[in-house]
């Protein structure tokens, strides 16, 4: 199958070495694109929560799709999470095509992109990290119990449901804590005059244009695949919300039908 050729891609929150993280999605969505860049911005491995007795053939597959990249031209960039925050002892390493960073600054067309995780806003992970831990243990445990529930919907003919979506829409501090996020994110973007910020962290995908009385910028959150299954592209002065759809999923040499499945949401 023809490769779509990409200049930037952006991927967060993907959590290799969890029972959530759907690692098979992902490789079948990287086969089909050849990236100038690719930005891999944080919790790629999950650090915090990795075990010895599962490691998957398919988050293997991921990691080896990924230096494939790095070997045959695609400039990688590394940005650490929370969750791999360990990594942080080692930023600023460079292995040819390969990059470990905490922040980023790019140049697109004569813009600037800020991107970074997002996890420096968040107050349970900076003062509080056990807590977070133990949340981000559940969150995991949720997201296996949901997939059991999405098999036994799908059997019958129903759709899918999300137990995480559902519990952030519905719990206030969910929603407040989400808004506060990116209202913090955009306002230094604007203050330091980036034309887009680029975040993960929250597992919320989004494009939004932001605004406030000394400017405004492009807020962008690349989302996750854990639940959504999303990514950012970059492509012709142009951004696109990639989200990959488990429904319309089509095998074809373990590849997919690009056309019959990209849903995007697009911004110049």
């Amino acid at each position: 199958m023809k490769k779509r050729k990409v200049e930037l891609v952006v991927l967060s929150d993907v959590h290799l070495g969890t029972f959530g993280s759907h690692a098979d999605a992902l490789y079948n969505y990287l086969a089909t694109i050849k990236p100038k860049i690719l930005v891999l911005n944080g919790d790629i491995i999950d650090i915090w929560q990795f075990r010895k007795s599962y490691f998957p053939l398919a988050h293997l597959k991921v990691i080896q799709k990924i230096i494939s990249f790095a070997s045959k031209g695609t400039k990688v960039y590394y940005i650490t999470g929370n969750h791999d925050e360990m990594l942080r002892k080692f930023s600023d390493m460079s292995m040819g095509n390969f990059e470990l960073r905490d922040k980023l600054l790019l140049d697109l067309d004569g813009k600037k992109a800020w991107i970074f995780h997002g996890d420096v806003f968040d107050a349970s992970v900076q003062h509080s990290k056990w807590i977070a831990k133990l949340g981000g243990l559940g969150y995991d445990y949720l997201i296996l119990l949901n997939r059991f529930v999405n098999w036994c919907l799908l059997k019958i003919g129903k759709e899918p449901y999300s137990f995480s979506k559902k519990i952030k829409a519905s719990v206030k501090k969910a929603v407040k804590h989400i808004s506060d996020f990116e209202e913090t994110a955009t306002d230094l973007a604007i203050e330091n005059k980036y034309d887009y910020v680029v975040c993960g962290h929250i597992h919320e995908p989004k494009i939004i244009k932001k605004e406030n009385k000394n400017g405004s910028t492009l807020y962008l959150n690349s989302g996750d695949w854990v639940e959504n299954l999303t990514a950012l592209e970059y492509n012709k002065k142009r951004w696109k919300l990639f989200h990959y759809s488990e429904m319309d999923y089509v095998a074809e040499e373990n590849l997919f039908e690009m056309e019959d499945i990209l849903s995007y949401q697009t911004f110049v």
